[in-house]
């Protein structure tokens, strides 16, 4: 199974074959239109994750000993950097999600050029993601 950090490298090196942001933002905004369908009964407040300017819900579920997440986003930009978390973190062990170091954020520049509001959102979804894993971690125990 591939590592969380070895997806986070793929992703850097993906952004490393674009010159501009404009390159990288297209990447971002392809990574969107890649995400799987959200299912209607899924779009509910408790999915929705605060501190984002853009609706963004979030689902997770426990398969196997591994969080599965999906999401959707109204702002295309958005939705492709939770398709890109996801991506990252789906898919692994509760405890190898909630210690992760997200380094590919800063590696490929996303704090830097995004709006603070996208950044404060991306933060906000990083986050969440890290609680469902806690609280799939303590179900697991109990």
């Amino acid at each position: 199974m591939i590592t969380i950090n070895e997806i986070q490298d793929e992703i850097i090196d993906e952004f490393s074959f674009f010159d501009d942001w404009m390159g990288k933002y297209e990447h971002i905004i392809e990574q969107g239109k890649e995400l799987a369908p959200l299912a209607k009964s899924y779009y509910v407040d408790e999915n929705l994750v605060k501190g984002c300017v853009s609706q963004v819900w979030l689902h997770s579920s426990m398969e196997d000993g591994s969080v599965k997440f999906e999401a959707d986003s109204d702002a295309i930009i958005t939705k492709g950097l939770v398709a890109m978390v996801i991506r990252v973190l789906s898919g692994h062990p509760p405890e190898e999600i909630f210690n992760a170091n997200l380094y590919f954020v800063d590696e490929v520049g996303l704090r830097e050029h995004l709006s603070p509001n996208r950044s404060n959102g991306l933060v906000a979804m990083i986050k969440k993601m890290k609680t469902y894993a806690v609280g799939f971690s303590v179900k697991q125990e109990n």
